[in-house]
């Protein structure tokens, strides 16, 4: 009876001091990254983060719909709230971390002004970020938006193109690759600092608002969960925050 006692009180001690495994979807730099800079302190607090890494945009909230995921760390408002809108979801954003500029890069020209007749220019695809293209090629002067605030306007709402660009839609995750083949492409800084492309040497450049701070997100029959607020209170830390900016020297910015 005694060792049945002992044996039952094992495996309840095993129980308790057992990891719980939180598994996070995030594209590879700098979500993965920031997410790797955490798992020690979460392995500390008895949370086992799993981090499953995605190269586009749309599988991250797929699969956190499915509940094959507990959360993701890749996207900003904006375009949550256009899935959640399309896909009839109701994923929610849980805490932001950080801010990442939105910028257009060339090989060909090395000012905006250079950029000839004709040119071909390669912006995202998805509805929130070709509106964000747009409206910031309305900005530098290159084309004419019929409602410059829409940050959903299509490539319909131009009403002036005196340049006669051809704007090519592409998935984020090949405008880093577009640079060399175009005149100009918008690159998200999260695929150009995975491509070894200098942030700072966009041609325009969107620095980061607040409008598009990235953020960790959940499901609403999850956000309460103590492994997952654990992560959210490490996401949100001092030791985060100097992470960012030693690691990326001012390419991203901290968004809390």
């Amino acid at each position: 009876m005694k060792k049945t006692l002992a044996i039952l009180a094992a495996l309840v001690s095993l129980s308790v001091h057992a990891n719980e495994k939180l598994t996070v979807g995030a594209t590879p730099v700098p979500h993965a990254e920031i997410l790797e800079f955490v798992k020690p302190t979460l392995a500390k607090e008895g949370v086992d983060l799993d981090i499953k890494v995605f190269t586009d945009f749309i599988q991250p909230n797929q699969q956190l719909a499915l509940k094959n995921l507990d959360a993701n760390y890749y996207q900003y408002r904006p375009f949550l709230d256009d899935y959640n809108k399309t896909r009839h979801t109701d994923l929610v954003p849980v805490v932001g971390v950080h801010i990442e500029p939105f910028g257009a890069y060339s090989t060909k020209i090395k000012n905006i002004s250079e950029l000839k007749d004709g040119a071909t220019v390669s912006i995202p695809n998805d509805p929130v970020n070709t509106g964000r293209a747009l409206v910031l090629l309305h900005e530098a002067g290159l084309i004419k938006l019929k409602d410059p605030s829409n940050t959903l306007a299509t490539q319909r709402d131009i009403i002036e193109n005196p340049k006669h660009l051809k704007i090519r839609e592409l998935e984020g995750a090949l405008l880093a690759r577009s640079v060399s083949q175009v005149d100009l492409a918008f690159v998200f800084a999260n695929y150009a600092l995975e491509a070894g492309i200098d942030t700072n040497s966009a041609l325009i450049v969107e620095k980061g608002k607040s409008l598009y701070i990235e953020f960790l997100v959940a499901r609403p029959d999850n956000i309460n969960d103590p492994g997952l607020q654990k992560l959210a209170k490490a996401l949100n830390s001092d030791e985060v925050r100097q992470f960012i900016l030693t690691r990326y020297k001012g390419q991203i910015a901290p968004g809390f």
